[in-house]
């Protein structure tokens, strides 16, 4: 959980009520402005190092979950990979067995997470969650949860009709020591309007600080992956709509840039309204993440570096702020560049002078889409540097690339879960 993006500073996200209706399936999503120091202006490097370990902690859960739900590894995990995701997961392991909880810093959540509201129960109430297409489960704070729920609002089965307990427990462990438990219910849960019923969902009977409402404002997670890296496991939000026709079509779309009325997340096909021309296409290589190849990640700067890596396996995660892909490619990648390491940062970071950055694009399905030097441009690597740091990072413990809000905010995305695919179109 892409907390696939994990944390940051400054003022709370925007948390937009979604009007429910089956003739607009959409629900406004907002979050505020990302890894900067509100006061220096340059990247925080807590708060980014601390997102960096989220993000391979929760590939690391669906790891666990893909080759429990499927009885064998992810297709793309070799030795090394699977020795880094391990490595990820025991940290996780450690702090959910509460052996690195108290000694971990707080670390704000919610300037990196995209938020918009549904409706759990019957009467139906409603919770601001994270839309998250990097896992696959659902979780809201409970009503046994502790002080570190305080501020959330809370789901309480016993107050719903339609609630039923599953008897089952269930362990969720982040980096940054993000950790939730709880019991699984069963219980409707409306997106837009669209109600899944009988959907699976966690109360948390515990959340860690790191999810206390000061650091985490939303009131829980809905995963919009594929049941194969359910931790639960259980059938996703999204694929009980389906599974129910409760949906139109079996589609959500995703449009995460700031323009126009803003981001928002659209439930039973795509807005029209938000992109222009028609869709690229590319089929999944694999379920259980929205996992793709891309034909060539390519970059040019105006001294006439060069850079191209061919066929990159990756998944579409909007849990995720930043491009996270193999170490030795992005090396090679920056190399052909020019691009400093950006130590000052960590490992697998690389910098170029503020006002000199390169052109990039993602090819998929035989079409450019060109990422903005803004959205590519991560900020200054220190205060009052001249020198800022690139969107794409190296790091070990995924068998794939991570395309997150760099790339994702420069287009519009269908989630085609009918057929398996993943569109991309230009936004209007």
């Amino acid at each position: 959980m892409h907390f696939t993006q994990s944390f940051v500073l400054a003022a709370m996200p925007f948390l937009v009520a979604a009007a429910p209706s089956l003739h607009s399936p959409s629900i406004p999503i907002a979050k505020a402005s990302g890894l900067i120091d509100t006061v220096t202006g340059a990247i925080d490097k807590l708060l980014l190092q601390n997102h960096v370990e989220n993000t391979l902690a929760k590939v690391a859960l669906g790891m666990e979950a893909y080759q429990k739900n499927t009885g064998a590894p992810h297709p793309l995990c070799d030795d090394a990979t699977m020795a880094a995701s391990a490595q990820n997961a025991a940290k996780a392991k450690a702090r959910r067995d509460g052996g690195q909880n108290g000694s971990i810093p707080l670390t704000d959540m919610k300037n990196q997470l995209w938020y918009g509201n549904v409706s759990v129960g019957t009467p139906a109430q409603t919770y601001s969650v994270l839309f998250d297409t990097g896992s696959s489960d659902m979780f809201l704070a409970g009503p046994n949860c502790g002080t570190t729920c305080a501020g959330h609002a809370i789901y309480d089965p016993a107050q719903s009709s339609s609630s039923a307990s599953t008897g089952k427990n269930f362990t969720l462990a982040y980096g940054g020591g993000a950790t939730v438990k709880g019991g699984q219910y069963t219980d409707t849960v409306a997106l837009a309007g669209l109600r899944a019923t009988n959907q699976t969902l966690g109360a948390a009977t515990m959340y860690s600080p790191q999810l206390g409402k000061g650091t985490f404002p939303a009131d829980g997670l809905l995963g919009m992956g594929f049941e194969e890296i359910s931790n639960f496991p259980a059938s996703p939000v999204f694929s009980t709509l389906v599974n129910e026709s409760a949906s139109a079509a079996p589609v959500f779309g995703f449009k995460l840039a700031q323009s126009g009325d803003g981001p928002e997340l659209y439930v039973g096909g795509t807005n029209a309204q938000l992109y222009t021309g028609e869709f690229t296409y590319v089929p999944l290589e694999d379920k259980g993440w929205w996992q793709i190849k891309a034909d060539s990640i390519d970059a040019s700067t105006g001294s006439g570096g060069n850079a191209t890596l061919q066929e990159v396996h990756a998944i579409v995660d909007t849990g995720t702020t930043l491009i996270i892909g193999d170490p030795a490619q992005v090396d090679t990648f920056y190399a052909s560049l020019g691009a400093k390491n950006a130590t000052e940062l960590g490992q697998g970071f690389y910098s170029f002078p503020c006002d000199a950055f390169p052109d990039v694009s993602i090819t998929l399905g035989g079409k450019a889409f060109a990422i903005s030097k803004e959205s590519f441009n991560f900020g200054p690597v220190a205060a009052g540097a001249s020198e800022c740091a690139g969107g794409i990072i190296g790091q070990a413990g995924a068998p794939f690339w991570i395309l997150g809000d760099v790339f994702l905010q420069n287009v519009y995305t269908a989630f085609d879960y009918g057929n398996a695919q993943v569109g991309f179109a230009q936004l209007a």
